[in-house]
């Protein structure tokens, strides 16, 4: 029987971490996990569990990508950690000004928006440059529950929580903040993506209830989109890597946090694969293709961990199972 050296002409390595680019076809022993894995492809869309973040906490934020991402505040206790995402692990960047949860994100992971949030519920906005985050113009009324969309000099707020829930959404240019266009129905805790003229609003709650309501923006007003699939709550969406016509929602809570992905083209949402674990509040960035999801709860406890969805055909690693 040919050995593995003879077939492949390398010895299986024993690493500390999954390898940066591995080819397909490569075996390694992960010592921190651990496990032995292979370089596969994926047969279908899916969404795998990526490396944790160091502290477990919900109702954070999120900017960037799947390999460049940002997740920053949230909540057990209120918190002004933030984190940086490389595709594999998450390392420690500089803390915000202001420690709070339940705050909008966007943008990059070297040029993002941290938007209101609450503790107690504030209008700050801070501004990261991939080192450190400063201050930027404060909103016009304190908020907390809002949505994120947009850059950091194009940013948006849709939605949220003031004294009441409210409809409002307010324009970054970088400098200061105005106000936009105000959805068809108030609402909190949104999936929002897209850019500050080309942004989708999906899902949330109303005063009374959960809503599967969708919005689409186009820099001035708020017209109807196709509604979602599920009426839902505290989901989280792509943000501003996100776009109109490819958004994406995941998690959530209806009557208790659930799994369940959709995926909207512009008209209509349809189901995507499921992430591996219920969880809401929950950080979310990437694209629909290539998208993720950090932290959150599953109602019980706060979570550290990071999902990552992977399309069809595309590089995954497998773990070696046995019995």
């Amino acid at each position: 029987m040919s050995t593995y050296n003879e077939i492949f002409g390398g010895k299986i390595n024993v690493v500390g971490s999954d390898p940066a680019n591995p080819v397909k076809g490569q075996v390694w022993f992960n010592t921190a996990t651990p496990a032995l894995k292979y370089q596969s492809v994926a047969v279908a869309d899916t969404w795998i569990t990526g490396g944790n973040l160091n502290t477990a906490r919900y109702a954070l934020a999120g900017a960037g990508t799947q390999t460049a991402g940002l997740a920053f505040g949230g909540f057990s206790p209120d918190s002004a950690l933030t984190e940086e995402y490389d595709g594999t692990i998450w390392t420690a960047g500089g803390n915000l000004n202001n420690a709070r949860r339940s705050l909008g994100g966007t943008g990059t992971q070297t040029a993002a928006l941290a938007i209101g949030g609450e503790s107690p519920q504030v209008n700050f906005t801070e501004e990261y440059n991939g080192t450190a985050w400063t201050a930027g113009g404060n909103l016009p009324s304190t908020k907390d529950f809002m949505g994120g969309a947009g850059t950091q000099t194009a940013g948006l707020s849709v939605g949220g929580r003031t004294t009441v829930i409210t409809g409002a959404t307010e324009e970054y240019n970088g400098t200061s903040w105005i106000s936009g266009g105000t959805m068809g129905t108030a609402r909190a805790q949104v999936a929002a993506s897209g850019i500050q003229t080309l942004a989708t609003a999906g899902g949330g709650t109303t005063a009374a209830a959960n809503t599967n309501v969708t919005e689409e923006y186009d820099g001035a007003a708020w017209t109807g989109g196709g509604n979602m699939g599920t009426a839902r709550r505290y989901l989280a969406g792509l943000g501003g890597t996100g776009t109109q016509t490819a958004a994406s929602a995941f998690g959530g809570f209806t009557t208790a946090a659930v799994n369940s992905v959709e995926e909207y083209d512009g008209a209509a949402w349809t189901a995507g694969p499921n992430l591996p674990s219920v969880v809401r509040g929950s950080a979310g960035m990437g694209t629909q293709t290539a998208g993720l999801s950090a932290g959150g709860t599953n109602g019980t406890s706060s979570l550290a961990s990071t999902f990552e969805y992977v399309a069809t055909g595309q590089p995954i690693a497998k773990t070696v199972t046995t019995t």
